[in-house]
């Protein structure tokens, strides 16, 4: 069976193929670009800087509907634009991103299947031009905000929801509280390490093949559904700040079609930090 809504992947072999087709805007969105970006890039491709672009420090949130107007203005998208994202190591931040465009509804938003380590690995052309693009003038016409998730809103599905499917996307060192943090992320852990009491483990990463690219549907579909996350319920995903968290929701809302799942973007950081909020930490 194929997946849900394919469309909203497209194929190395395709791009390859259609780099300079009109109406389509490339993005590479990285956690840090002088490691991917700035190293060679999809010729094309203009720069999300996930921590500086997709997010307010101050506020700890993702850009608001304003922000999000400016930087598709500075990047020459417009509100007709095809966009095609894809991702520094992996598509986390690419998905992260596909995510935000859904809140702000892009309406012609799309992921590259296996993000930039696909394109490599394929003999994909990279280049160091950064292209010279004509400003637009976006406007956010629409904000959906039932996919996303803050704390009040989970506690509430908690309590008034006892088939809510909560999954973390974490490792499961993370899950279990061995660990705050992957090692390369040390800046972003939580006071304690567990998981939300009531959450089951199904890492992001088991989604996808070692190229990068996801799995069958009907792989996807033994995987989620092998942990009773099922397509009759309400699913919220967390992890650590919410990138990876926006994978497993592109997987299961897009790939998928399960018609009621959400980011909890505050994620580990936002409940592992707070006064007598339970938690579960295995030994």
């Amino acid at each position: 069976m194929t997946y849900a809504n394919p469309n909203v992947l497209v194929e190395v072999d395709w791009l390859k193929n259609n780099l300079k087709t009109p109406g389509i805007r490339i993005v590479e969105v990285d956690y840090d670009p002088k490691l991917a970006y700035e190293q060679g890039h999809i010729p094309g491709a203009v720069l999300i800087d996930w921590r500086k672009d997709m997010n307010n420090p101050q506020e700890r949130d993702i850009i608001d509907a304003e922000g999000f107007q400016k930087l598709m203005s500075r990047l020459g998208i417009s509100n007709d634009s095809r966009v095609i994202l894809y991702g520094d190591y992996n598509n986390w931040f690419a998905t992260f991103a596909f995510w935000v465009f859904t809140l702000y509804n892009h309406q012609n938003v799309q992921i590259l299947n296996g993000g930039r380590k696909k394109w490599i690995d394929s003999g994909g052309e990279l280049t160091t031009e950064v292209p010279k693009v004509q400003p637009t003038t976006y406007v956010v016409q629409k904000i959906n905000l039932e996919q996303r998730v803050f704390l009040q809103d989970l506690l509430k599905l908690k309590a008034a929801n006892p088939s809510l499917a909560l999954v973390d996307v974490r490792s499961p060192a993370e899950f279990k509280g061995e660990i705050t943090a992957p090692p390369e992320y040390p800046d972003e852990h939580a006071q304690r390490g567990g998981h939300i009491p009531g959450a089951v483990n199904i890492p992001w990463g088991q989604a996808v093949r070692e190229d990068g690219t996801f799995k069958s549907a009907e792989e996807l579909r033994q995987l989620y559904q092998s942990k009773n996350v099922t397509p009759d319920k309400t699913v919220v995903t967390y992890c650590r700040i919410g990138e990876r968290a926006s994978h497993t929701w592109f997987v299961l809302k897009h790939l998928l079609g399960y018609p009621d799942v959400r980011v909890y973007d505050g994620s580990w950081t936002e409940w592992g930090n707070l006064v007598r909020f339970p938690i579960v930490k295995e030994k």
